[in-house]
């Protein structure tokens, strides 16, 4: 019976624990009957899950362990638009699968295992206009076009690391891209003409290494391709860059180079080429490796390119930089260009020879590089970056504030400054500055105080992430000022700044700022005060939400203020902001629960010592001990005779005269009495428990002292589950007093239904009559 009892219940646990299961997937992926959005993604799923409707919109599967998709799987989602399956284990789907999604947009079926790409799957999706299939396990895309059918098509991602031939036809069906990506590190084979049959490419993205299947695509791409980025190539034997020739015939307008690697013969080469595309305007260099010192010289033969005007390097490698050349060889070829970025490349010098032909700078960002006080002096000479407006030079090596303002003082058409994250640490009293500056931050660049050596020309400040303390600057022009993560402990006097719309004082010290502070502000529209400690009223609250001027205050409220305001307003109008007065005593409503709290703590205390609840759970741990013991533990186990339950205060009795009498009778008896026999160090709940376990009877000498002794109370607590459940036989009970049951503690309801419908031995005082009184105890311990 018991072992089909434990089958039956492991039946239920794993019919319960599939339930819970299917019941959490239909709750995971049928709430979308509301959002529209059905999110199973990281689910660990094996399958796509039943019960997906036409409300559903968005179905996100990704992260999964699907390995086959069926016909069935999605034919009710019917109005599906997005359709996310990448990172499952998908190798196989039905033709039919996507049959019913005639209106979806987007199919995501990237890094999955698929060995082919099946022209069925595609077929009725006529509003697909994203598709990614990069990242699966197919060596080509079939002798046809499996994308003939998707007219709408707008991006598509190709490729993996087994993706090696691209034939004729591949691409029919397609004539407008935005954009195309094909990851075809390993591609081996492209029959030329490929790609001709797309029309235009805003954007594709090619992986390809190898030089001659490089300039194969490009031919078939001369006139439709508008941004071409190339990842992973390596351009560094001179004889391959005949082939790359070709390019310079794209009409691309913008050319990117990702994590390619240069050399010094191929650099002039490539500069060469693209100095003659017709159109190009952008070049991007990004996270490249250049192998040389650009000592060119004069190996670059190239016409000045009339339409490229933006430059980007970014995180350029250049393993000796502290050899690199003048680039005296490219002076000539810059004067045209109006944007350049060179960030992160470890740039310590920029010649004054180049500066100087860059005459049609408008914008240069040299952020993150190695420019030092010295180094921009020489870099920003005299009739150098004639028309540069805005310049970045943050995170460099600047140090002194006075000599970085010198050095840049000429720059006439200068109106944007950024030289945040340099380390300064001081400012001077004076500082010159270029005469038309309007915008400087000096954010992150550890200064202690402000003075008169910010610029008063200033429309906008940033001084973020110092240790400013005050700001008392005279700026009459300056319409946006940020102090974030400052130590200001009160608001900018308005008087000083009279033109301000917009100010940030986020994480700061401020404790409030008086009504007459904020009526100051009169021509404010923003202030971000957020992130401080605010003490405020509740009437300067209601000033605020009544009176105030500035149409949007407090941006966040602050975290931490008497009369705290919700998250549910923060970063809301004040105009629309209305607190309950409850929310406004938030101090006193604390207060309350707090007293309410300590009430409830007494009222349970004062139940639980009448109830005796500390007495049930320590029954109940004592219950739990016993139970994990056997029983009856085996005849061999058995050591005595009786376990003595006594008070204290009848110790004269028990061990003078009963225990006389009955361990020198004949035979003895062996009594285990707690004084002499439990173990010392040993847990008392044990001691008690291994002793009636060890005895053959349990003997409890009852009296007006052991009603009221801890001791006696303490072992009847731990025995009791023990002692009457077993065997109601095993207790012997004598009475030293008369003692009525109803003076025994009503919880021990077992004890006194015993006293109640059991014989007990009750000792005489007579001494006739105590002859027989042993001889009954002596009785009573043998049977």
């Amino acid at each position: 019976m018991t072992v089909c009892m434990w089958r039956a219940w492991a039946i239920y646990l794993v019919l319960a624990a599939n339930l819970s299961e299917e019941q959490v997937l239909k709750q995971a992926c049928s709430s979308a009957d509301a959002t529209e959005l059905c999110n199973c993604s990281s689910m660990g799923l094996d399958f796509i899950p039943q019960g997906l409707t036409g409300k559903i919109r968005v179905l996100n599967l990704a992260h999964n362990r699907i390995k086959h998709i069926r016909s069935q799987d999605l034919q009710q989602a019917v109005n599906l638009r997005t359709l996310l399956l990448q990172s499952n284990k998908i190798s196989s789907i039905d033709e039919d699968s996507f049959l019913s999604l005639g209106k979806l947009e987007l199919l995501d079926l990237s890094n999955n295992s698929l060995a082919h790409l099946s022209p069925a799957w595609f077929e009725r999706l006529f509003s697909l206009q994203h598709l990614h299939l990069q990242g699966n396990s197919y060596r080509d895309l079939g002798e046809s076009s499996p994308f003939s059918s998707l007219r709408n098509l707008s991006s598509l991602h190709l490729g993996n690391p087994w993706f090696s031939t691209i034939r004729q036809g591949n691409f029919e069906g397609i004539e407008l891209l935005d954009k195309l990506w094909i990851d075809g590190a390993n591609l081996s084979q492209y029959e030329p003409g490929s790609l001709k049959s797309i029309k235009k490419i805003n954007y594709m993205i090619m992986n390809i290494r190898s030089t001659n299947l490089f300039s194969a695509i490009v031919s078939d791409l001369l006139h439709s391709v508008e941004w071409l980025e190339v990842r992973k190539i390596s351009f560094s034997v001179p004889a391959e860059m005949q082939l790359l020739r070709v390019l310079s015939s794209s009409f691309a307008k913008k050319i990117s180079f990702k994590q390619t690697f240069l050399t010094d013969a191929t650099v002039s080469e490539i500069i060469s080429i693209l100095e003659d595309m017709p159109k190009l305007e952008e070049v991007e260099l990004i996270d490249c490796n250049l192998s040389g010192t650009g000592h060119w010289g004069t190996e670059i033969q190239a016409n000045q390119s009339k339409t490229l005007r933006i430059l980007t390097i970014r995180k350029l490698i250049i393993q000796e930089f502290y050899l690199f050349g003048d680039l005296h060889a490219v002076k000539n070829l810059v004067s045209h260009l109006t944007k350049v970025t060179v960030e992160s490349t470890k740039v310590f010098l920029v010649p004054c020879s180049l500066s100087q032909n860059l005459l049609s700078l408008v914008y240069l960002d040299l952020s993150a590089n190695l420019l030092g006080d010295l180094s921009l002096e020489h870099s920003a000479c005299k009739s150098g970056w004639p028309s540069l407006q805005t310049l970045n030079l943050s995170q460099n090596s600047l140090s002194n504030l006075e000599r970085t303002g010198k050095s840049l003082s000429h720059l006439s058409n200068l109106i944007i400054l950024d030289i945040s994250r340099n380390n300064f640490g001081d400012i001077p009293d004076v500082c010159e500055w270029p005469k038309t500056l309007k915008y400087l931050n000096l954010s992150g660049t550890q200064l202690p105080k402000l003075t008169t050596c910010i610029p008063p020309t200033l429309e906008i400040l940033d001084v973020s992430a110092n240790s400013l303390r005050e700001f008392g600057l005279q700026l009459p022009f300056l319409r946006e000022l940020y102090l974030s993560r400052n130590q200001l402990k009160a608001l900018p006097g308005a008087a000083s700044i009279p033109s301000l719309v917009a100010m940030s004082v986020r994480r700061n010290k401020l404790n409030g700022f008086s009504r007459e502070e904020f009526e100051s502000f009169k021509a404010m529209e923003l202030l971000d005060a957020s992130d401080n400690n605010f003490i405020c009223s509740c009437e300067f609250l209601a000033f605020i939400h009544h009176e105030a001027r500035i149409a949007q205050v407090l941006v966040g409220w602050p975290d931490r203020y008497i009369c705290d305001s919700p998250l549910a307003v923060r970063g809301a109008q004040v105009g629309a902001v209305h607190l309950s007065l409850m929310e406004c005593h938030r101090s006193l409503v604390v207060s309350l629960i707090c007293v309410l709290a300590f009430l409830a703590v007494l009222v349970l205390v004062g139940l639980s010592r009448k109830y005796h609840a500390v007495w049930y759970l320590r029954m109940t741990w004592a219950w739990l001990q016993a139970k994990r013991k056997p029983k009856r533990a085996p005849a061999k186990d058995i050591c005595y005779d009786a376990f003595v339950s006594y008070s204290e205060n009848d110790s004269d009795w028990v061990e003078n005269i009963m225990v006389r009498q009955l361990e020198q009778a004949c035979p003895p008896f062996r009594l285990c009495l707690h004084k002499r026999d439990f173990v010392p160090g040993k847990w008392i709940v044990d001691n008690i428990i291994d002793s009636i376990e060890k005895s053959h009877k349990t003997l409890f000498v009852l009296s007006e002292h052991f009603v009221r002794s801890e001791w006696c109370k303490y072992e009847l607590d731990f025995s009791h589950f023990r002692l009457f459940d077993e065997n109601n036989d095993a207790a012997i009970l004598v009475l030293l007093e008369p003692i009525q049951s109803k003076a025994i503690p009503k919880r021990f309801c077992k004890l006194r239904k015993i006293m109640n419908t059991k014989t007990y031995l009750e000792w005489p005082p007579e001494e006739e009559k105590q002859e027989m009184f042993w001889f009954n105890l002596k009785v009573a311990l043998k049977s």
